[in-house]
């Protein structure tokens, strides 16, 4: 699997951890039931989702990753401070072949 990195380009996912889905929001408040279902349940997504990847033998950067579970075809990589735009490693370019020469 392939990932595109931002800074670095097309890299393969050995150089990447990842920390798990994106967009999850620290509860507020004192609900301990909350607070433990927060850090020990997670979505299981079947099919296209966002997921937030490190890039540790890279440039450092933490990047979200649109992937599909299902084929785990990636369909974008961004920074994670940044909204994508049609300009960033999105849509749905082939990030999971080898770059041409």
């Amino acid at each position: 699997m392939l990932i595109p990195c931002p800074y670095c380009g097309v890299r393969s996912h050995e150089e990447f951890t990842t920390l798990g889905e994106a967009g999850r929001v620290r509860p507020s408040g004192d609900d301990l039931q909350t607070f433990a279902d927060y850090v020990y349940l997670r979505n299981n997504v079947a099919g296209r989702h966002r997921e937030l990847w490190f890039h540790a033998a890279g440039c450092h950067a933490w990047l979200t990753v649109e992937r599909d579970t299902l084929t785990h075809l990636i369909h974008g990589a961004w920074p994670v401070n940044e909204t994508p735009t049609s300009e960033a490693h999105t849509g749905d370019e082939p990030a999971n072949e080898a770059p041409a020469p």
